[in-house]
């Protein structure tokens, strides 16, 4: 089945032919999707497509430069695959003591453990790419954020 054609991820209308058509968060519906496919059609910042009781599935678009901000979930695990794009990723137990920094592309995964303090940035000639599972649940269910911007006025990490 086309992703784009599922009742259930997409609210799909002939009006939305030539744009990113607009996605709403099916959590905590099983669902079926082509992730690679979505997360390259996804230009948002963040875009949640499943908010379960456990477990959160995000997709991600950074812009070239852009990173995803210094961050810390004290009680959430996290696993990132990189679908496009190439980055450099740094994790460590403070804030200001990276003890791993990794680059990072086109069908990498990293997993960030609970109370890792993190940074994904964006080193490509394109945006890169990804999507995210947090578990449990890191933002409210059905959260889009077209801009890093729009997200940081609406997150809190802290």
């Amino acid at each position: 089945m086309n992703y784009l054609n599922n009742k259930y991820l997409y609210n799909y209308h002939p009006v939305y032919l030539n744009r990113q058509p607009s996605i709403i968060d099916n959590g905590p519906n099983p669902l079926v999707i082509n992730i690679e496919k979505a997360s390259m059609e996804n230009d948002n910042y963040r875009t949640t497509i499943w908010t379960g009781n456990h477990m959160q599935l995000t997709l991600m678009s950074l812009n070239i430069g852009e990173d995803i901000g210094l961050e810390m979930h004290p009680d959430h695990d996290q696993f990132i695959r990189i679908e496009d794009g190439e980055g450099i990723v740094s994790m460590g137990n403070r804030m200001d003591n990276f003890t791993l920094q990794e680059r990072v592309n086109k069908d990498y995964a990293f997993i960030i453990p609970a109370g890792t303090w993190h940074n994904l940035t964006n080193t490509g000639s394109r945006p890169l790419k990804l999507y995210s599972l947090y578990a449990p649940s890191e933002h409210s269910k059905g959260t889009i954020h077209k801009t890093k911007m729009d997200a940081m006025k609406r997150t809190t990490y802290f």
